[in-house]
């Protein structure tokens, strides 16, 4: 129960600080903002690192440091889509990103990937392409713009299951967020001259408020998720992140009087149902594996009682 709490908790606050990018979007350079976005996340989880006294070998580090671009591109093009699309829309369009890591997974790590997964994932991804249509028509091809961030956000995924096996996950995400922000000063420095959204400038006071917001809400919602994800298996919680959309949705209307078209929401409808059917066959094909490892224990446990009994 706890972790279902923390679940809906992340689902409520995350889409507050994808709001407050939407608003800084037009008003400050786009790496000012994930400087913020960044320190939050170096801050919060400065415990962790002073208190593990994290140090990780330098291939370690340098996967790190790659997943910090991967966490980069995909923060960049969501907050850039945010000028051009609704709210709930480009979020809408992110929850492609679980089918992509399950395709990957098959592709890249040789994970087992039935036949109703594979159509659920094509079905998930023409519920994309129905979220997608209205805003293409509308703004061309920044419409695309969130489906390269959920690409970026899907390589980031596979990059962090991989890191979190030999590094925690409060220290991977206080790692990040050094690499992050060292990494932005520098492309500041070499860029800033030249093009606009890379400088590093000094926001009003209402806008450095709003920055702070955003390093403080979005560093502090995924470490909730964190949280969760150690009271509660992932299986269990997978469904719950699918709040997300609606909450996004309420939050734009409230806030922007955006709210999806027909086409969209049909299209939002279709990527949750073929989502929340991927989890299902989750966890159908883990109680699968779970009764057949009970069995072949079992079998096992007979066997040596048998040879026991002959020897005696």
């Amino acid at each position: 129960m706890a972790g279902v709490v923390l679940t809906i908790a992340f689902c409520i606050i995350i889409p507050f600080s994808d709001a407050l990018a939407k608003v800084l979007t037009g008003q400050v350079p786009l790496l000012t903002i994930l400087i913020a976005r960044f320190l939050g996340q170096a801050v919060m989880s400065a415990p962790a690192l002073a208190n593990r006294r994290a140090r990780l070998g330098w291939r370690l580090s340098a996967f790190a440091f790659l997943r910090t671009v991967l966490q980069l591109g995909s923060l960049g093009l969501f907050y850039v889509a945010f000028r051009y699309l609704q709210l709930a829309d480009a979020i809408a369009i992110s929850f492609i990103s679980p089918f992509l890591v399950l395709l990957m997974g098959k592709l890249f790590l040789g994970e087992q990937v039935g036949p109703r997964r594979i159509a659920a994932c094509g079905v998930g991804f023409l519920g994309t392409m129905m979220v997608i249509q209205p805003s293409f028509a509308e703004v061309g091809l920044p419409a695309l713009l969130p489906l390269g961030g959920a690409l970026f956000f899907a390589f980031y995924s596979m990059a962090t299951r991989q890191l979190v096996r030999v590094a925690d996950p409060a220290v991977a995400q206080g790692i990040s967020g050094v690499h992050g922000v060292l990494l932005l000063v520098l492309v500041s420095v070499l860029a800033g001259p030249t093009i606009e959204d890379a400088r590093l400038v000094v926001p009003s006071v209402s806008d450095a408020w709003m920055l702070v917001g955003i390093g403080i809400i979005g560093s502090g919602a995924h470490l909730i998720m964190t949280w969760a994800l150690r009271f509660a298996p992932a299986a269990t919680l997978a469904p719950i992140q699918y709040l997300e959309i609606p909450f996004a949705t309420l939050i734009g209307w409230i806030f922007f009087h955006e709210f999806p078209n027909a086409v969209a929401s049909a299209g939002i409808v279709v990527i949750m149902g073929a989502g929340l059917y991927i989890v299902h066959r989750e966890r159908v094909l883990a109680r699968e594996r779970s009764t057949q490892a009970a069995a072949e224990a079992r079998r096992a446990l007979a066997e040596q009682a048998g040879q026991a009994e002959s020897r005696i």
